[in-house]
């Protein structure tokens, strides 16, 4: 992917470790144990949280006998849950060293360290290709790697014969103006955005099938308008926990993906394909 340290620049992933701020404030120490519905309000960083999560297992018929791979896992919120609902093994693969610590970390506290398992690792370079999983999810993440003949052809080794990849991602619906592609190339690092059709064609070059494609513009724009809004009717509690310089980031992050969302040309879609 070869981001280094540049994907900082997205101020989501400032100061990960805030998440601990929020766990104190709940009355928690520092190795307390945890259970996966503590942490469900702060390490979703997709969209829709808990219940996008739940579409996706619902899609993959996930269950116990199954290995899942989370492509930019984050700080692992997605995948405790996939474990925890489902069963399922996950492997959560995410390529910044600090989110990939602070996840296993969390993990451990949830005593789901048998069952999902963080690597910090590049899905471009192959560290998961010939695993064979089960399934692929992957939840804002692609739009951060315009390389997609790589990636796509990586997912697909991954996955065992007949095995499915769930993706939620930006997509293009129109041209955008060149504020809005300067703001998603340096405040939402993502340098490249392809329209549905492309999305398409790109998955079916590197060999999968059964595509499906929904388009979830309308509810992505409604969660980030509202997302922007609570956390500034929260913004004296965000400030006291976390200090000034990460709540006016986290508000400029946040009210940049609104407006572009709002400007009718950015949108979100939910993408399934098969390895045949």
């Amino acid at each position: 992917m070869a981001m280094g340290g540049a994907i900082k620049s997205m101020k989501l992933y400032w100061q990960v470790e805030r998440i601990e701020n929020e766990l104190r404030a709940l009355g928690f120490a520092e190795d307390d144990p945890l259970a996966v519905d503590d942490l469900l309000p702060f390490d979703q960083y997709h969209y829709r949280g808990a219940a996008a999560v739940d579409e996706a297992l619902a899609v993959l018929k996930a269950g116990p006998a199954d290995h899942l791979l989370d492509v930019g896992a984050g700080i692992g919120g997605p995948a405790r849950y996939m474990a925890l609902k489902a069963g399922c093994r996950v492997t959560a693969l995410e390529l910044q060293s600090d989110l990939n610590e602070t996840g296993a970390r969390l993990t451990a506290r949830c005593g789901l360290d048998r069952r999902v398992e963080h690597a910090c690792g590049d899905i471009l370079s192959g560290v998961v290709a010939g695993r064979d999983f089960d399934a692929l999810v992957s939840m804002l993440c692609f739009l951060h790697i315009p390389d997609r003949a790589t990636l796509f052809g990586q997912c697909h080794g991954a996955l065992r014969p007949g095995g499915r990849i769930f993706i939620e991602d930006y997509y293009a619906r129109g041209d955008l103006t060149q504020e809005e592609r300067r703001d998603l190339s340096d405040k939402v690092y993502c340098s490249y955005l392809p329209s549905l059709h492309d999305y398409e064609q790109q998955l079916a070059a590197a060999g999968f099938t059964d595509i499906e494609l929904l388009d979830l513009t309308a509810d992505w724009g409604a969660f980030v308008a509202e997302r922007l809004s609570a956390f500034r009717a929260a913004r004296d509690r965000q400030t006291t926990l976390h200090g000034t310089d990460l709540v006016e980031g986290l508000d400029d992050f946040y009210a940049t993906v609104s407006a572009l969302f709002a400007g009718g040309r950015l949108g979100g879609a939910r993408i399934v394909a098969r390895r045949p």
